[in-house]
């Protein structure tokens, strides 16, 4: 309702015919901030306390779709095992789902 009357004043000179426009761009940025980005970075510092709380024995499910047991822990990357003998190394970014 604001906006609808701050867009119907027409003032005079260069500054004031800038104002609605300036206000509708923040609100513009605004609204993407609180409903693009302030979640993707919630999700994104959530993910990051998941990964680093694995250890050996956590079950979990990789970005791929693949279901093992962790087995080793290195600085970068996990080594999962998924059958009997057969363990694969994975980067920690690969990590979807701790179970």
């Amino acid at each position: 309702m604001i906006l609808s009357y701050l867009l119907a004043q027409q003032p005079t000179g260069g500054f004031g015919q800038m104002m609605p426009t300036l206000l509708m761009f923040a609100a513009v940025i605004l609204v993407m901030y609180f409903l693009l980005i302030r979640p993707q970075q919630k999700r994104q510092k959530e993910h990051q306390k998941m990964i680093e709380s694995i250890k050996r024995g956590d079950k979990v499910i990789t970005s791929s779709g693949i279901h093992g047991t962790v087995t080793d822990v290195d600085d970068k990357t996990f080594e999962i095992q998924i059958a009997d003998n057969t363990k694969v190394r994975f980067e920690k970014a690969a990590i979807a789902l701790k179970k």
